[in-house]
């Protein structure tokens, strides 16, 4: 049995101002979908007053897309409703999947589980499309309850969506919401500010191709490459950046240092073509400069960050202080000011020319796009502690996708968690995946006796 209620902001705050988007802001037909899984029950009067909290300290996400007549985007602070299905599913014994976050998109869509926002009619000023939208699955038989949320890239990255869930969490626990509290205001890039020179880091917008040629790709992909998820413990990150060998590594610079040393070490020895030598990392720059972005941000506040060619692309301890000299780098607010403004820039033109970002494979490279910093499953769990459970969508070929691991329950237990563990996704060549999972097998089993830092 479906239902669909519309919730509206506690008290109007949007007044229908609006608040142009940066270039930055327009990932067009793309989304969010999150999916947060519960032991037992939502309590839907206690929801819906703490979402329509929520939504009036966030009037953003109640707006509508607008274009105008000069190709300036805008979302008009409208405050609208925001659309909340309740389905009763009799059918399902329990929640069908297991512990890892990332789903295989080609296998099992989480989509059952999410009322989509529809972004095919997002800056058509004829349409009323919501640019969030909510759905409530209660599994009668094991009483579980799963919520999903469908969030506009528009509105903001994975940080921006992970904000909004946990005020909504919070205020549903009669918590206060966690500061910094949010800034929708985003600085708009100037055409002087423009840097000509970075275009060549910059492939994905250059490489920009109609929506149709990216699903064709995007579906070769799915279909020519094999998911892996590999999980490690709080305790093997460390051993793994004990390895690296350097105070200024970070953990998640070990773990891919070591996920690019195993492939090339075991799956593109002395093969040029497709031996990776550099990383295109995404870099969350909030307060960096607040000139650029405050910490409270809500938008678009990442970037794709390249790294030099690896020095030895067969040493940990090589790869991880490349990888980390360009971090730092990124944080250089000259640079990120240039770097920021030549994309903008491209994203316009991309827009504008009905082009999406291509985010596919690139010979030896391979992009890094982490969660480790954000526990999804502990800032949504609707104050049911270590027993929520946290699912995404989407794996690419050879773009590497990190996040904390879930709590485990088995026969209705909740293991003890490891919240320092972390769980890595990406998509590998099918007759390549047997021997990378039994080198990282046996790597774990020796603990890491043999690797060439």
């Amino acid at each position: 049995m479906t239902s669909t209620f519309l919730v509206y902001p506690s008290s109007p705050t949007g007044n229908n101002r609006r608040l142009e988007l940066a270039g930055l802001d327009l990932w067009r037909m793309a989304r969010i979908d999150n999916v947060f899984v519960y032991p037992s029950r939502i309590n839907i009067d206690r929801f819906k007053e703490a979402l329509s909290r929520t939504l009036s300290l966030w009037p953003f996400i109640v707006g509508r897309s607008r274009l105008d007549t000069d190709e300036h985007y805008f979302i008009e602070m409208s405050d609208n409703p925001i659309p909340v299905v309740l389905f009763n599913d009799y059918d399902s014994v329990k929640w069908p999947f297991d512990s890892n976050v990332i789903r295989d998109f080609y296998t099992n869509s989480l989509s059952t589980y999410l009322d989509e926002v529809r972004v095919a009619n997002l800056f058509d000023n004829t349409n009323d499309e919501p640019l969030v939208r909510l759905k409530l699955t209660h599994i009668i038989q094991s009483n579980e309850w799963i919520m999903g949320i469908s969030w506009a890239h528009e509105l903001g990255d994975a940080a921006s969506c992970l904000n909004f869930s946990n005020t909504l969490s919070r205020l549903y626990q009669h918590m206060e919401p966690l500061e910094p509290l949010p800034i929708f205001e985003r600085r708009l890039w100037k055409h002087d500010e423009i840097d000509s020179s970075l275009l060549f880091t910059m492939k994905h917008f250059r490489d920009a191709k109609p929506l149709e040629e990216m699903w064709k790709k995007f579906m070769i992909d799915q279909e020519a490459y094999d998911q892996v998820n590999l999980s490690f413990s709080g305790e093997q990150l460390v051993k793994l950046r004990t390895l690296a060998d350097d105070d200024n590594i970070t953990i998640q610079d070990a773990l891919t240092a070591y996920i690019i040393l195993t492939l090339n070490k075991y799956c593109y020895y002395n093969d040029d073509k497709r031996r990776i030598l550099r990383t295109n990392t995404s870099v969350n720059f909030r307060g960096v400069s607040d000139s650029i972005a405050s910490t409270g941000q809500i938008g678009n506040a990442v970037f794709m960050m390249l790294s030099d060619d690896f020095q030895d692309p067969y040493s940990l301890s090589s790869i991880a202080k490349t990888i980390r000299q360009s971090i730092i780098k990124s944080r250089d607010p000259k640079f990120l000011k240039r770097w920021l403004a030549t994309a903008d820039d491209a994203m316009r033109k991309m827009i504008h020319n009905n082009r999406l970002a291509d985010l596919g494979f690139v010979p030896n490279e391979i992009i890094v796009n982490s969660n480790l910093r954000y526990d999804w499953a502990d800032l949504v769990d609707f104050g049911y502690k270590d027993k929520c459970r946290f699912y995404t969508g989407w794996s690419g070929a050879f773009y590497l996708r990190v996040f904390r691991l879930n709590p485990i329950c088995k026969e209705k237990t909740y293991l003890s968690r490891d919240r320092n563990a972390a769980e890595v996704i990406f998509r590998l060549e099918k007759d390549l995946k047997a021997k990378f999972l039994n080198m990282i097998k046996e790597d774990i089993e020796e603990n890491f006796k043999n690797i060439n830092k």
